[in-house]
């Protein structure tokens, strides 16, 4: 695995790999588990050769967020990739990603200040822009991104198509441990009864999903089934619970076959999100 660390080598690495197949991307910020590896292995399937960004944007947190504390383990992160086939790795540095006197942003409108959104002023401008730079300069044929940031992928996706970018956008299911809490890097932070509170989150989709699955429509209901399980720990604070269009955003009043159901919510220090598709 060849690690770049300068957009000028990267460029030139992709370009070859680009000649000699499709190039696949997964954008990360590093402290790498099974679900980044998931798509991973799905760019695997796909493409000839795999790129793996490794870059916490500074962009896309707030000053009163955990950039400074979000973890960092490059050296195990790096094992990971190896060890999953992962031919190329883009680790450049802030000042690379975003030299003196950088003054252009790529903002997504009104889509970007929905859910996350609203309560994270900014953060989908950060998270827009990284990945903007990241597909200019990795030019992928594929990028892949988790559901389990369900927001941001629809973001990323009217961005995507708003600029038309070639890359096609690989939206790539939730991977869970066996507790089914979703996995994400800030998992990380919970202390053991704290993990045993998150786990409200993925008992109130499966409560939802039930609802469902029972022939329940009706948004309002369904998402009543969810708030009594979130109510019923208090150790979670829970910010929004809502039944949206996936690529709009936009609230539904019936829910249908891929109805985006989110919840997001905060366990001690840490704010934590998931979500599930209608079926």
């Amino acid at each position: 695995m060849r690690i770049l660390t300068t957009i000028a080598e990267a460029r030139i690495a992709c370009r070859e790999a680009r000649m000699r197949g499709e190039l696949g991307l997964v954008p990360t910020m590093g402290a790498l588990h099974a679900g980044h590896i998931s798509l991973v292995r799905r760019a695997r399937e796909d493409c000839e050769t795999v790129a793996v960004s490794i870059f916490v944007n500074p962009l896309q947190f707030a000053a009163n967020e955990d950039f400074g504390k979000y973890p960092r383990q490059f050296e195990q992160d790096c094992r990971m990739l190896e060890a999953a086939g992962v031919e190329l790795l883009f680790a450049p540095t802030a000042e690379e990603m975003y030299p003196a006197g950088a003054a252009t942003f790529v903002d997504v409108g009104e889509l970007g200040a929905k859910l996350d959104g609203a309560s994270r002023p900014g953060h989908f401008r950060g998270v827009a822009t990284v990945v903007s730079k990241l597909l200019h300069v990795i030019a992928p044929d594929k990028a892949y991104f988790g559901q389990k940031d369900a927001v941001q992928v629809a973001v990323l996706a009217r961005m995507m198509r708003d600029l038309n970018f070639e890359a096609e956008l690989v939206r790539c299911p939730i991977v869970r441990d066996a507790d089914c809490l979703a996995m994400s890097s800030r998992n990380a932070y919970l202390s053991a009864a704290e993990r045993q509170q998150a786990l409200a989150l993925p008992r109130a989709l499966i409560a939802m999903k039930a609802a469902i699955a029972a022939g329940e429509r009706s948004p309002v209901r369904v998402l009543a089934e969810g708030l009594i399980v979130l109510a019923a720990e208090p150790g979670v604070a829970f910010e929004y619970l809502e039944a949206v269009d996936a690529d709009t955003l936009e609230r539904v009043t019936k829910i249908e076959p891929g109805t985006l159901i989110a919840v997001a919510a905060r366990v001690g220090g840490t704010r934590l999100i998931d979500n599930m598709l209608a079926e």
